[in-house]
Formats: C-alpha cells, structure tokens, sequence
C-alpha cells in the first residue's frame, strides 16, 4: 500500500490533488533556452519517470495506493541531486517552489516504509551515534582545540559554524576562514557543534532532526551570539530554510561567509594589496544559488580582486549545472556522482579558465574528486581560500 505523504511546506491544500496538477510540459528537464538537458537525473536515465514530472505522478501513485513501495520506486525517488533545476523551471507557480520538497517528503515516507537505501541509512547511523554526531563517521570534535588555537571566547556577538565538510574534509577552508574572522576583527567563537542536518533531511531521515537543531541552537545562545556565520552553502540553506521549521522562535541571524566578505567590500573596508593573475570561472553551488537565489554576491567578490579574468561557463546561475554532491547522491550512487561532476568540469574546460572558484565545501570535494578521476588539471578552492592566499587590508 502506498503510505501518507506529509510534505514539509505548510499549505491547506489536498497534495494529492496539487501533485496530480503535474501535467508533464517537461520544462523541468531543460535549461531557460531549452538548449540542453538540466536535470542530471533525466539525462542519466533517459526515462520519463526520472524527470521531476515523472517523480510527481510516481508520488501521486503512492499518495493514492496505487503503485505500491519497493526497492525500484525507492530507487527512482533516491536517484536525484534535488538540485532545484526544476523549480526553476517548473511553469505551475503555484507549486514550482515546492517541487524539491515533495521529493524530499516521498523520500521521508520511504524511510518509513523501510524502503530508505542502506547507503543513505549510513547518514543517519553516524549522525546520531554518539561519538561522532557528523556523516563521515569522525570522532566528534568539540572545536576546543582550535578555540585555544586562535584565542577565541567563550561569549561572542558570532558564532562560526563551520559544518562538517570544512571541519573533517576540507580543512584548508576552515582555516582560511577562521584566518579571515580574525583578521577582520570579528568577535566570533566557537561551539560543540553537532551536524546541522542536511544531509539526513535531504534523505528523509528526519525522526531526530528537531533535537539537533534544539541542541545547536542551544549551544549557540549560551554564547549570547546574535549572528551565525558559515562557510557551508548546506549548513547556510539548512539553517536559514529548514530550522524555522523545527523552531520558529529564532531571531538569530544567519550569513553565508561570502555575505560578510562582500558587504566589506561594498563598505570600502576590505582592499586587496596583491593580485591574481588568472582566468577564472564560478560554479554555482545549488544550495546557495537556486535554493537560496544568491547569484551576484560572489561574483562581485570574485570581479572585485585584481588581476582576476572572470569568465562564466554556458550554464550559470539558475541554469546552473550540479556538482553532483547533493541530495544523498555521493553516498548513494558515488560512479554517477562523479560522471555529473565531469560534465561540469568539460564545461569549465571550455571557459579556458584555469581555477574554478565556488563557495560550498561539499562542492569543493566532488569537483576534486573529479578533477582527480578524470585528470582535468584544475586548481579548484572556495573564495575564502582564494582570499586567503592574497595580501589584504581590512579596515
């Protein structure tokens, strides 16, 4: 039997009546100028039912009993990025903004069922053991040591949140925004932070979310910090979209670091003393572009530095394509995860840009790995790294 399907947007409407309203125009699988493929899903498998207008009336068989849950229909509701290339696409205003959240919701009901992937389950299975609290299965780190390291307080008007890609993957970008804090005279700390859960929600894992979140923003208030600052384009779309849904009440305030270096720019406070002589290109990470709709910020970071050449790759902003981390697919389907990635960097290829610069440690990674596996021959690294590797002054 097909199992009741909650979806996480709060609207009085009948959802098996809107999801049926799908009348499969196929908009979502394409680009704004229908030029090539954007879903990385559809193009995968060349099959309607792997488009996001297929997931709907799949969902719709579910809602209604029809199609019963099995390993196959859990498959066809795993198989995707959630990147949102749909929702900007989508020509039904009236649930386009939702459409990763059905996804999202039908994968929640398959973890009920017992249909969740065994790969997905890992996630949830390190987050919630009680050494860890992070998806990589790492011994939890309370971040005292690197308090002690840069002489933070125990009280601050910010907290960095440094999420659990920089702090136990991509160090390197930890540290260079750790660096920056500093020297922009940030009064900023630390906390014992547990996973903001991302990764869990976007798997529909979500029975113990409430409590991470109350334990985070706990372990934030008790620093009396008004502001929350992270690297992390997941942490940034999680905190700032998801957490008022398990707590409203929060007026902290929370800022993607890209934000906090482009407002100094604007304030005539941040002055570059050094060039970069490169050509340079952006990627898009999906979490801070078509969730959050933040386009122009780090490219007016990026045209802001130097010697910088900035050139755009054919798909950008909405049309951006997917590094291939998101949605539970590096874990689950990590062969696929990297193919998607070589497309984005064949892309870049094109460009003849040298760096790809991009503001999402997780896309950092996948980019990596496929720069590795495919021997692209990229230097790839987040904004705040390239920063780090300039002189600067900050007044």
């Amino acid at each position: 039997m097909g199992g009741e399907i909650i979806i996480s947007a709060n609207l009085e409407k009948d959802w098996k009546d809107i999801v049926h309203r799908c009348f499969r125009c196929g908009y979502c699988k394409f680009t704004a100028d229908y030029s090539d493929f954007n879903c990385p899903s559809y193009k995968k498998y060349r099959f309607e039912t792997f488009s996001t207008g297929g997931r709907m009336w799949t969902i719709y068989g579910l809602i209604s009993g029809e199609i019963p849950w099995n390993d196959q229909v859990a498959n066809v509701i795993y198989a995707c990025s959630t990147c949102g290339n749909c929702m900007e696409h989508c020509k039904f205003d009236k649930f386009k903004d939702f459409l990763v959240d059905f996804i999202e919701a039908a994968r929640e009901e398959a973890y009920n069922q017992g249909y969740c992937p065994n790969k997905q389950k890992a996630l949830l299975e390190r987050i919630e053991n009680l050494e860890m609290y992070n998806p990589y299965g790492e011994k939890n780190s309370e971040n005292d040591a690197l308090k002690k390291e840069y002489d933070l307080p125990d009280e601050a008007e910010w907290v960095y949140f440094i999420g659990c890609t920089s702090n136990y993957r991509q160090k390197e970008l930890r540290d260079a925004t750790l660096r920056f804090l500093k020297k922009a005279n940030i009064n900023f700390t630390l906390i014992d932070e547990h996973c903001c859960c991302s990764p869990i929600l976007r798997t529909g894992q979500t029975k113990n979310v409430k409590e991470f979140v109350n334990y985070n923003l706990m372990k934030i208030r008790e620093t009396g910090a008004s502001k929350v600052i992270t690297s992390c384009a997941g942490c940034y779309r999680t905190m700032k979209s998801d957490w008022t849904k398990y707590d409203n009440s929060t007026d902290i305030e929370i800022l993607h670091t890209i934000e906090l270096i482009d407002g100094l720019i604007k304030e005539g406070k941040l002055n570059f003393k050094s060039e970069l002589n490169q050509k340079v290109t952006y990627h898009d990470p999906c979490h801070l572009g078509r969730h959050m709709k933040i386009y122009e910020v780090p490219r007016n970071i990026l045209k802001n530095i130097p010697g910088i050449d900035l050139v755009e790759m054919e798909r950008n902003r909405g049309n951006s394509w997917c590094c291939g981390a998101g949605g539970g697919v590096k874990i689950g389907y990590p062969e696929w995860s990297l193919e998607i990635s070589k497309e984005r960097l064949e892309e870049a290829k094109n460009t003849n840009a040298s760096l790809i610069a991009s503001a999402c440690p997780f896309c950092r990674t996948n980019l990596n790995d496929a720069n590795r596996e495919f021997e692209m021959n990229f230097e790839i690294l987040d904004i705040i790294e390239i920063i780090d590797n300039l002189d600067y002054e900050i007044n």
